[in-house]
């Protein structure tokens, strides 16, 4: 591996911790960016000749620092100029950078982005960009919004949080209650990111998929709730088919064509065991109820003995707990595996008029696998078309035109 990949598989899978904890040091989300920045182009300039140190993110954030620290002294200067306020403090001490501290500066940023004062579309759109690093695209795409909504979203929440003077921590164990839904949710996005990339070529990103479950074990210490462990079995359960997911060539393999043998049976049984304590809890939360479908899908040791009933009655009790159009979509599903692909097509014709189904191409996609299912070809055919020219992830376009080639055929 080049020296240049080496340095860019470090920031997607380190450049989180390394802005988290560059927002501490410097108190600023925007001079942090531009530090973190600057830290890896300086990589890029000395590690060819001198070597990756020996602790690369420790390295990072103190070059990052510096840079930090530099441009707060030149703003001193044209403050001082300007006669807008008296010099600041000089450098601003030195953190201990252990892991332990970093982690922590992770959770900080992650409690910051998602601080009650900012919208919860703001919280969520915030978070994946700053902590993740994803595309405003990206974003988009995880949120089904559009891009330039997404955009003027973290502009206002970074405004926000700059004119509130919010204070960079995690909160105190008495206010952290509240502060957890829009904390799981964020997670739940970013995992749902790695695990089903949202586009290029890659279908997996295990980085991210393993950061959100990083974090969520690390909530799960600092905050034992119900919808913690639901989450966090969640991601397990699913995380346990990643194998199963992808042919050697890298192509898209649907659930029930799975090999259930190359599934993580160790991750699964702990999912099963922290989903068994978010069950002791009440009430049932959402991320316990999709976790509790999952763990269905789990116990089946083969796809035609998936018990389409229980997931049908748990998809009514989640869409009766957190209605969504999309959930409505899995149960349709649902409803189509349990009985007839007509069955689920009728309930798919009332979805049709949601304006947030209209461009999501699973939506489309579905309809078109039902409909395939009914043996109307025609319709198939369309449906596929449809999701195709609204999918962007690679893995996923290729399966929807093989499924398209073998009608055509």
């Amino acid at each position: 591996m080049s020296m240049e990949q080496q340095i860019e598989r470090l920031y997607r899978q380190h450049s989180a911790r390394v802005l988290a904890t560059l927002i501490r040091l410097t108190g600023d989300f925007d001079l942090a960016e531009e530090a973190m920045q600057e830290a890896f182009a300086s990589a890029v300039q000395q590690w060819p000749g001198e070597g990756v140190p020996e602790h690369p993110v420790a390295w990072l954030i103190r070059v990052g620092q510096r840079r930090g620290v530099d441009q707060i002294r030149r703003r001193q200067v044209i403050r001082r100029h300007a006669r807008e306020q008296p010099p600041l403090e000089e450098e601003p001490p030195r953190a201990g950078l252990d892991a332990v501290t970093i982690q922590d500066d992770m959770l900080r940023l992650l409690f910051t982005c998602c601080h009650p004062a900012l919208a919860m579309a703001d919280r969520v759109a915030l978070t994946l960009r700053e902590m993740c690093g994803l595309t405003t695209e990206q974003v988009a795409a995880a949120l089904l919004a559009r891009p330039a909504t997404l955009a003027q979203r973290i502009v206002r929440a970074k405004r926000r949080l700059r004119e509130l003077g919010l204070p960079y921590e995690v909160p105190e164990a008495a206010a952290l209650p509240e502060r957890l839904t829009g904390v799981l949710r964020v997670l739940y996005l970013v995992f749902n990111e790695g695990y089903s990339r949202s586009d290029g070529e890659a279908l997996l990103d295990v980085s991210l998929a393993e950061e959100a479950i990083r974090t969520a074990r690390a909530l799960v210490e600092l905050l034992p709730r119900g919808e913690a462990f639901g989450l966090l079995a969640l991601m397990l359960l699913h995380d346990a088919r990643r194998a199963a997911r992808q042919g050697a060539d890298g192509e898209l393999i649907p659930l029930e064509e799975q090999d259930r043998g190359r599934w993580d049976r160790e991750r699964i049984e702990e999912g099963r065991a922290w989903l068994a304590r978010a069950l002791e809890l009440t009430p049932t939360g959402p991320y316990t109820l999709q976790a509790s479908i999952a763990a269905v899908h789990a116990e089946a040791p083969r796809a035609e003995a998936t018990d389409w009933g229980r997931i049908v009655r748990l998809y009514a009790a989640l869409q009766r707990r957190q209605p969504s159009p999309v959930v409505a979509l899995n149960q349709a599903v649902a409803v189509a595996m349990r009985d007839t692909p007509e069955a689920g097509l009728h309930q798919l014709a009332t979805l049709g008029d949601e304006a947030a189904l209209a461009d999501y191409h699973l939506f489309h996609a579905a309809r078109a696998d039902l409909l395939r299912r009914a043996g109307r070809s025609d319709e198939a055919r369309l449906a596929y078309r449809q999701a195709l020219a609204l999918c962007g992830q690679g893995a996923e376009r290729r399966y929807l035109e093989r499924r398209l080639a073998e009608l055509e055929r």
